[in-house]
């Protein structure tokens, strides 16, 4: 089989940007569990609001791109508040398999009350960008896919910054280092927490919104993605955040390599194929485990 160069690049390129999307959304998980030890299966149902509040935020802002991506943004870390303060704000670090359970049934609730609201017929965003793009001799990238990954690398620049010069992040790093010591210096694990999930949800609303005009949306769009990140943060280390970004992007890679020149059914099956590789040979991960480590 011949491969054609310019054909692989624009697969490499398509990869990269579905990666960095990828990446919030397993960036937000590894937030999560490295500030409050939970996983919250509810997660992939934060996106799946993202990307509904963009669909709806367009026709009424005109189609205008920015003004929606930043009402969805909005619209799930207020998503993220609700569920902190009903659901998680009462939960111990030893109470791994409750916040499975609440977890895993707001995840059920969300998907079929959106049902219910949006009914299960796949909807398609359209933009002020429609399917316009960049091209570059045959190499072609739409203005959508090209500002979701610009706007990914901006998060994480920004994750990066708040996480290593603020006191916020600073907080959110001693919880996830040694909680204990974090309370003997007036840490207050609560809002230290709340904060952790409201900045996860503001990333996985990010990913829905950017995600809305490039793949169909449906209730149950969020379940598909989040086993991926499930696996994209196994495969990166538990509570390493460039761990999960690394992942990501070879996840994306891999999945557009391989859609690319073979059947759609290995393509899904490529990540958790290396998943398991990958936990075969290093237990830990890729990158080490915990701590929420940012470099």
């Amino acid at each position: 089989m011949t491969i054609d160069a310019t054909y692989l690049l624009q697969l490499t390129l398509n990869g990269i940007a579905l990666g960095l999307l990828y990446a919030l959304i397993a960036v937000g998980l590894s937030l999560i569990f490295g500030v409050m030890e939970i996983i919250n299966f509810a997660h992939g149902e934060i996106l799946m609001l993202g990307a509904f509040a963009m669909t709806f935020a367009l026709p009424v802002l005109g189609l205008l791109y920015w003004p929606a991506l930043a009402a969805a943004i909005l619209a799930t870390m207020l998503a993220g508040l609700l569920i902190y303060e009903v659901l998680l704000a009462r939960l111990r670090t030893d109470e791994f398999e409750r916040s499975i359970l609440i977890t895993l049934g707001l995840s059920i609730i969300l998907i079929h009350t959106a049902q219910y609201f949006f009914t299960a017929t796949p909807r398609m965003v359209d933009t002020q960008y429609g399917f316009d793009g960049v091209e570059i001799g045959t190499i072609r990238l739409t203005w959508t896919r090209l500002i979701g990954a610009a706007a990914a690398l901006v998060a994480f620049a920004g994750l990066y910054l708040t996480l290593r010069f603020t006191q916020f992040g600073r907080a959110m790093r001693a919880i996830a280092q040694n909680r204990e010591a974090a309370l003997m210096v007036g840490i207050r694990p609560r809002v230290v927490a709340r904060n952790a999930m409201i900045l996860a949800a503001g990333l996985c609303g990010l990913a829905g919104s950017a995600i809305a005009p490039i793949q169909l949306v449906t209730p149950y769009m969020g379940q598909f993605l989040i086993f991926k990140a499930f696996a994209l943060v196994t495969i990166g280390g538990l509570g390493n955040i460039p761990g999960a970004v690394v992942a990501a992007v070879a996840l994306g890679l891999i999945e557009s390599w391989v859609g690319g020149f073979f059947a759609s059914a290995w393509q899904e099956g490529a990540v958790f194929l290396v998943m398991i590789v990958v936990l075969l040979l290093r237990p830990e991960g890729l990158f080490k485990r915990g701590g929420m480590r940012v470099g």
